[in-house]
């Protein structure tokens, strides 16, 4: 039963679940910040559902790359549970299924509170779970993956947390970005929430770019696209560069000139150990830049307090 714990506790890729909880805690950080109210249940729930989406993403992502062949016995990669035979395929998808109703449960509730833009938000998600490796034409494999990122696990996260939290509260009904006439405290929260949300989504970037320069070689063998297939290790070396470039410009956007800044200098330090690593060190990269979100989170938290 342990062992079947620890398992599953792995096959969630745990280092990976901050890039979904921070840009919802981050938004409402945002939203507090400009006198909003926030509603303990609904964020909350859109934390555990942002949650759901994430884990189903990454079930899908092993079954796909498993059927594929890119997932295979001895990766350089974290290990895969379907490609060391530790689960099989049927259980695989029975878990993916789950999550997805999961995930369905959760954001019936922020339907209900935030409408059809929620729906429309969640419907998308789901569908980025499923297009991210899932088809013919997955987004990983044509190179255009690092887009979606940015958007899921960034601005969209955070400014759909923001609506949530917006239309949750009575006096902020008239809120809805379906209507033009915005007051002046909510296109600020809005405006607030883009840029803290792109500091996360480049974050998240920088992750999914170290995980394809080290799998370099066999993504190049297997068709999938990737930015550092298509033009070499060093242009992803590059785009990393200049994402940690632009998180501390999105985080003074968003906070001014406050401590959420000195996220450039964790993601400049991950930058250099990139540089540096070859083969299963880019692993520890990997770890690092999900601990950067993190960080971040906590950066944004103590600038808040200290403005109580």
């Amino acid at each position: 039963m342990l062992k079947n714990i620890f398992l599953w506790f792995r096959i969630i890729r745990p280092q990976t679940l901050f890039a979904s909880v921070v840009p919802v805690l981050v938004a409402t950080i945002v939203v507090k910040n400009n006198g909003g109210e926030v509603d303990d249940v609904v964020s909350s729930l859109t934390v555990f559902c942002a949650l759901s989406l994430q884990v189903l993403s990454n079930l899908i992502n092993d079954y796909f790359d498993y059927v594929r062949g890119t997932d295979k016995a001895g990766r350089k990669g974290f290990k895969r549970a379907l490609a060391e035979s530790e689960i099989t395929t049927e259980t695989m998808l029975r878990a993916c299924y789950l999550t997805a109703g999961v995930a369905c449960l959760l954001g019936l509730y922020l339907v209900w509170t935030g409408g059809v833009v929620v729906l429309a938000i969640g419907l998308s998600a789901l569908l980025f779970a499923w297009l991210y490796t899932a088809t013919r034409y997955s987004l990983s494999y044509l190179g255009i993956a690092d887009i979606f990122v940015y958007l899921y696990y960034g601005v969209i996260a955070t400014m759909g947390t923001s609506f949530l939290l917006l239309s949750s509260n009575e006096a902020a009904a008239s809120f809805p970005l379906i209507f033009p006439e915005l007051t002046e405290s909510a296109k600020e929260i809005f405006k607030d929430s883009f840029y803290a949300g792109s500091v996360s989504g480049f974050i998240s970037m920088c992750v999914l770019l170290i995980n394809n320069i080290r799998d370099i070689d066999d993504d190049r063998k297997v068709g999938k696209r990737t930015l550092p297939v298509r033009f070499g290790k060093r242009a992803g070396e590059v785009a990393m560069f200049l994402l940690v470039l632009l998180m501390p410009f999105s985080a003074f956007m968003a906070f001014g000139w406050s401590l959420p800044v000195l996220v450039v200098v964790p993601a400049f330090f991950m930058w250099l150990k990139t540089l540096r690593s070859e083969g299963p060190k880019y692993n520890k990269c990997l770890v690092f830049a999900g601990i950067i979100n993190l960080f971040y989170l906590l950066c944004c938290l103590a600038d808040s307090f200290s403005n109580i």
